[in-house]
C-alpha cells in the first residue's frame, strides 16, 4: 500500500537541480541560503570545513606566497620593540656557589687483642697438636691445612705414640667438562632409513646445531624401523614442529620402548600432539618431556592424567608435575601399570 504524499515525490525525481541552481540570480542564490539556514541551522549534511560562512568582504591580495609571508612576518617581529623587564638583568650572581663535601676515607685498623697472663702462657707453651686441636673445638678447623698432619698416625714430638689427625685439608675435586656427544647424525640416519639390525639405540643428546628437517627425517625413518628400541633427542632444540612429527610416528611405529625429548622448545601444543599419540601407541614404556621453555599448563596436565589412566603400556613417564591433582592421579596410574606387569611376570614363572 503506498503512501498519498509518496506520489506527489515521485514527479521531482527526474528534475536536474544543477540546471535550476544555473539559472538563479546571485539574489536568489543568497536567499536561496538563508532559507537553508532556518531549515537546518547546523548543516549537518555538510563536512566540517564547509559548514562556517565566508564573512570577508575584502577581496584578495593576489595568490598565496608562503615564503613572501614568512618574511614578512620575520620582519615585523624584529621591527617591534621589546617589552622592559621589571628588574634589569645584571649578570650579577646571587647566593652560595655549591661545593660538594668529602667524605672521609675509613681506615680500619687492627685491635690490639690482649689475653690474660695464664692464657698467653698457656697457649706459647702449647704444642702444634693442642693448638690444632684448640681451633678444632673453636670451629676454625676448616681455615687451617697444614700437610703435616695430613696422614693419620703421625708420630708426635716426644715420640710417645700416634696423634689423632685432628685438622685435615680438603683436596679439591676437579670438575671436568662434559665430552661432546660422539654420535654421527648422518651416519646414524642413514642406519635408521637402512633399517640395520645392529642399530638398537639412538643418542642426539645435547647436539645443538641438529637442523629441525633433519631431525624430522629422524622421525620418518623411526615409522618403518623395526630394530630401534631407545631413542633420545634431549636438548637438541627441538621445537613443535619436530614434536607433530614425532607423534605421527608413536601411531604406526611398533618397536620402540623409550623416547627422550627432555630440555627443548616444545610448548603446549606439541606435547599434546604427542599426547594424542599416545593413546594409540601400545608398545612404548618409557617417555621423558620434563624441562622445556615454557610450563605445560593446567590443562596438559589433566590430558596427560587422563592418558596414562587410558593407556596400561607406559612404566615410566619423567615429568614434573605442578598440579597437586595430576601427580596424584598420574602416580596410581604408573603404579597400576608396574603391578600389572609384575602380575604378568609371576604368572608366567608360575607356568
Amino acid at each position: 500500500m503506498s503512501l498519498p504524499f509518496r506520489k506527489e515525490l515521485e514527479k521531482y525525481k527526474n528534475i536536474n537541480e544543477d540546471e535550476i541552481l544555473s539559472k538563479l540570480s546571485e539574489e536568489e542564490l543568497k536567499q536561496l541560503e538563508h532559507v537553508l539556514d532556518d531549515l537546518d541551522p547546523e548543516n549537518a549534511l555538510l563536512p566540517a570545513g564547509f559548514r562556517q560562512k565566508d564573512q570577508t568582504n575584502k577581496a584578495a591580495t593576489g595568490p598565496f606566497d608562503r615564503d613572501r609571508l614568512l618574511s614578512y612576518l620575520e620582519k615585523q617581529a624584529l621591527e617591534h620593540k621589546d617589552r622592559e623587564d621589571f628588574v634589569p638583568f645584571t649578570g650579577e650572581k646571587k647566593g652560595k656557589i655549591f661545593i660538594p663535601k668529602e667524605k672521609p676515607i675509613e681506615t680500619h685498623t687492627e685491635e690490639k687483642v690482649t689475653l690474660e697472663p695464664e692464657l698467653e702462657e698457656a697457649l706459647a707453651g702449647a704444642s702444634d697438636t693442642e693448638l690444632y686441636d684448640l681451633a678444632a673445638v673453636l670451629g676454625v678447623h676448616n681455615m687451617v691445612n697444614n700437610p703435616q698432619f695430613d696422614e693419620e698416625g703421625t708420630s708426635s714430638k716426644d715420640g710417645k705414640g700416634s696423634v689423632r689427625n685432628v685438622v685435615k685439608g680438603e683436596k679439591v675435586k676437579p670438575i671436568f667438562e662434559e665430552p661432546p656427544n660422539p654420535t654421527n647424525v648422518e651416519t646414524s640416519l642413514q642406519r635408521m632409513k637402512a633399517n640395520d639390525p645392529s642399530l638398537l639405540e639412538v643418542n642426539l643428546n645435547n647436539i645443538k646445531n641438529i637442523p629441525i628437517p633433519t631431525l624430522k627425517e629422524f622421525a620418518k625413518a623411526l615409522e618403518t624401523n623395526t630394530h630401534v628400541k631407545k631413542f633420545s633427542l634431549a636438548a637438541t632444540r627441538s621445537n613443535d614442529p619436530v614434536a607433530v612429527a614425532f607423534a605421527d610416528m608413536l601411531k604406526v611405529n611398533k618397536a620402540l620402548k623409550s623416547l627422550n625429548i627432555e630440555s627443548n622448545f616444545i610448548t603446549g601444543a606439541g606435547i599434546l600432539a604427542l599426547i594424542d599419540a599416545l593413546k594409540e601407541n601400545e608398545t612404548l614404556t618409557e617417555i621423558k618431556i620434563d624441562n622445556q621453555r615454557q610450563q605445560m599448563g593446567t590443562a596438559v596436565e589433566m590430558e596427560i592424567a587422563q592418558m596414562l589412566e587410558e593407556n596400561s603400556k607406559i612404566l615410566k613417564f619423567g615429568y614434573q608435575f605442578t598440579k597437586q591433582g595430576p601427580r596424584t592421579r598420574v602416580a596410581a596410574a604408573i603404579t597400576k601399570n608396574n603391578d600389572l606387569v609384575r602380575k604378568k611376570r609371576v604368572e608366567a614363572d608360575r607356568q
